[in-house]
């Protein structure tokens, strides 16, 4: 418990101090458009400073909304990529794709009998379908509970 306190009180810590470096970076940011608009005034007049202004911001918001969609995609495509590689695994870990359980299988199936086995392999299915599901339903359940994160 004493470990989470300390890591929300950091967490708490970094998130004051980021919210002061982007409040300075405003400060900043908001004097040198300042600045650029007088620059500008003085050189071409009042209403090429403005448009000059309004063309370098709708540059930068444009090279912002190209590289946010760069970025979801990136992360999209690496989502997918986990959901397969966890569908992959939930597949290969399949007990009924191990050599070995399906050898023994057929030994026991020789020594007892087949007509013998039939009320056995019916169990064993039936066990077999209820575990699958209860695997389904917890890898859905921990799937949704990663998604809400």
């Amino acid at each position: 418990m004493a470990r989470l306190r300390g890591e929300a009180v950091n967490s708490l810590r970094l998130a004051a101090i980021a919210a002061v470096g982007v409040l300075a970076a405003g400060v900043t940011f908001a004097f040198l458009c300042a600045a650029g608009f007088i620059a500008a005034l003085d050189a071409y007049g009042p209403l090429y400073a403005c448009l000059i202004l309004a063309g370098a911001f709708l540059v930068g918001t444009l090279v912002l909304m190209a590289l946010y969609a760069a970025l979801a995609a990136r992360w999209r495509r690496i989502a997918e990529e986990e959901a397969a590689r966890a569908r992959a695994q939930a597949q290969a870990a399949s007990p009924l794709a191990d050599p070995r359980l399906i050898l023994t299988g057929l030994q026991i199936a020789q020594a007892v009998g087949f007509r013998r086995l039939v009320p056995l392999i019916a169990v064993g299915v039936a066990a077999f379908l209820l575990a699958r599901s209860a695997n389904g339903r917890r890898a859905r359940r921990d799937g949704e509970a990663k998604s809400s994160r």
